[in-house]
């Protein structure tokens, strides 16, 4: 498997019809071995998308799966439906770079006008510009959390 690593935020503009240029930043550092197939999820926890090269996607998805009992847990069964009804294959239009988001997913990310993409090591976060900013963490948090982190060792 070939690893991603995507870093760097950038700001769009998402179109009435959800189509937003791919920041030609991140798409460099896509690697030539993964292609320019990608999945969009809905953040479970946060008002957001995810954005997995499709390879990273299969991985993630299959390390959930491999947790569920799909077959005798209905509760599991009604997860997994929920969890990829929250997704979407999306592959940038070759002239322009554009990728076009599903309504369903731009309505539960808030997405407006301006989207922020935010490379996150194995994923990219998309979100409306002012949700990205206002959800930042603190200075002081992420200090806290970096204290708490390095005394777990």
């Amino acid at each position: 498997m070939v690893i991603s690593t995507f870093i760097g935020d950038c700001l769009a503009k998402i179109d009435d019809k959800g189509r937003v240029v791919f920041p030609s930043s991140l798409k460099a550092q896509v690697p030539q071995e993964c292609g320019m197939k990608f999945v969009l999820h809905k953040d479970i926890y946060r008002k957001c998308l995810e954005m997995y090269t499709f390879e990273e996607w299969q991985a993630q998805a299959e390390s959930i799966k491999s947790k569920l009992d799909l077959i005798f847990n209905p509760d599991h069964a009604d997860f997994w439906s929920k969890y990829m009804e929250d997704s979407a294959i999306v592959v940038p239009d070759p002239k322009l770079g554009r990728l076009s988001i599903p309504r369903n997913l731009q309505d539960g990310a808030g997405l407006t006008k301006e989207v922020m993409f935010a490379g996150k090591g194995y994923k990219i976060e998309i979100w409306d510009k002012e949700t990205y900013e206002a959800s930042r963490m603190s200075n002081e948090r992420y200090r806290a959390l970096a204290k708490e982190l390095s005394q777990q060792r």
